[in-house]
């Protein structure tokens, strides 16, 4: 190889602050994707997944031999970590070691580098990690279920939450459900926010008990949508907006308008390689509102689910 075509190959593997090692290498095998590619990905979305995704505590399923080989879970930095996965220390966590975020695009390419297919963020930022930001309800159905039952439950969901005075937000997930989220003005702590999660579920169980479970068993789940509130735990999170999943076709977590909701025909409409056309075509983020959205768990709210 030339020293010319050499540094075309750097050039070509080098995002940001971040070179590839490996960058040929397949991740996605049915698509095929490989880790340039996914990088590539990264930079086409970085602009509209930051905002939701940069400072704060994140935990991330891997990957490194690609999808068809072995995964974990990671919540801690490990040895040879890029500088740009940054860490924040969480007083009284599962361990003593300190947690991961990101700041900035490098922290996404420096994801990637290291074989990450998916990004779960946690619903505080660094600054503020015990005082939740948002609400989320990830309405899981059962297989059985026809996706017509999904969407009818997630217009419920956010009609229910505008009752209590909470405007909410729709996410396919990627997999087979999606997401109703809330944003939140940070004041309530863990404790409060869960407790209020989960009424506002046994609420809904309440009101179509033979369509919804609020239980986590699996034995419970049969013929039903399972409510989960325990993703606004301490400590837990949900699959951030534009992350990929470690799933067959490189399905993506796409936030969506509501109005989306009528043509919606599964959890995962959009895959690594059409999403950044999807983010080329809209004129407005589809969350739009979300972050300027002012809102809180009002005395009113909790009284009309019994709390108070």
């Amino acid at each position: 190889m030339s020293a010319d075509s050499a540094a075309q190959k750097s050039d070509r593997d080098t995002f940001g602050a971040i070179t590839l090692t490996s960058p040929d290498k397949v991740l996605y095998p049915s698509v095929p994707l490989t880790k340039r590619d996914l990088a590539e990905y990264d930079a086409r979305i970085a602009q509209a997944m930051l905002p939701y995704a940069a400072n704060r505590p994140i935990s991330l399923v891997r990957c490194p031999a690609g999808l068809g080989g072995p995964r974990f879970f990671q919540r801690h930095a490990t040895k040879g970590m890029s500088d740009a996965i940054k860490q924040v220390d969480v007083p009284g966590g599962e361990s003593d070691q300190p947690y991961l975020y990101i700041a900035d695009e490098n922290g996404l390419f420096a994801l990637t580098q290291i074989g990450t297919l998916e990004i779960h963020d946690w619903g505080v930022t660094v600054d503020k990690l015990e005082m939740p930001d948002r609400l989320v309800f990830d309405l899981d159905p059962d297989e059985d279920l026809g996706f017509e039952v999904l969407r009818d439950a997630a217009r419920h969901v956010r009609d229910y939450l505008a009752e209590l005075g909470l405007t909410s937000f729709l996410k396919a997930t990627g997999g087979k459900g999606v997401h109703v989220v809330a944003p939140l003005t940070p004041k309530a702590d863990w404790p409060a926010v869960k407790a209020f999660a989960r009424a506002v579920a046994d609420a809904l169980v309440a009101e179509v008990p033979d369509r919804y479970t609020a239980n986590p068993l699996k034995r419970t789940r049969t013929g039903k949508i399972f409510i989960d509130y325990l993703r606004n735990g301490r400590g837990s999170s949900a699959i951030c907006n534009y992350s990929p999943r470690a799933k067959s076709g490189a399905p993506v977590a796409t936030p969506l308008r509501w109005d989306e909701l009528a043509g919606l025909k599964s959890g995962a409409p959009y895959s690594v390689k059409s999403l950044p056309r999807r983010l080329s075509q809209l004129k407005t983020d589809p969350w739009e509102g979300y972050f300027t959205t002012r809102q809180s768990i009002t005395a009113r709210a909790r009284k009309a689910l019994g709390l108070d």
